[in-house]
């Protein structure tokens, strides 16, 4: 672990996660990139027993609030799902298909870049009910920050409409508080 930085495990807070893409590339930009990212991520805390009490896809990062999983770490979880959604999304086409079938899932993705994601993510213990208000509300606005969409239930790819009780939602959402 790089020197300074704590990382505070078992405490049974929630965790506020933020990753970006390598060099903020907007490699989460499609809509089949943001559909799959949710797919694993759906997958990844079926394996390691997570609660998931929020989320948002952007073209450039994700934020998540999760739980402490059964198995593992939340940097176990980081690492797998960071992983798996790389590789899925950066899966080299098979060479039968015609060039104008290719629709890479991403802009600007080349094999010269060395990795998907950042190496390191962020992570923000989240001990209190205020807190947990905070981050979620931070998370559902910032799409609308970014201007992608004027209000937060216009954005698929976030636990918005779970918590507005709304009908469409991509992922199954835990109630933790």
């Amino acid at each position: 672990m790089p020197r300074g930085l704590h990382r505070r495990y078992g405490l049974r807070h929630l965790h506020f996660i933020t990753c970006s893409c390598y060099r903020r590339l907007p490699f989460l930009a499609s809509a089949r990139a943001k559909n799959v990212f949710v797919k694993i991520l759906d997958e990844t805390r079926d394996r390691y027993g997570f609660a998931l009490a929020g989320y948002v896809v952007m073209p450039n990062h994700i934020h998540l609030l999760i739980g402490e999983p059964v198995k593992g770490t939340p940097s176990t979880v980081m690492q797998v799902l960071k992983q798996r959604v790389s590789r899925r999304l950066c899966r080299k086409p098979r060479k039968k298909l015609a060039s104008h079938q290719l629709a890479l899932p991403f802009p600007q993705r080349n094999d010269s870049l060395p990795q998907f994601w950042q190496p390191r993510f962020y992570d923000f213990n989240v001990w209190s009910q205020s807190k947990f208000v905070e981050k979620l509300h931070y998370m559902h606005m910032n799409p609308v920050k970014r201007k992608l969409v004027t209000h937060p239930k216009d954005w698929p790819w976030s636990s918005f409409s779970f918590y507005a009780k709304q009908e469409s939602i991509l992922i199954r959402m835990d109630s933790v508080h």
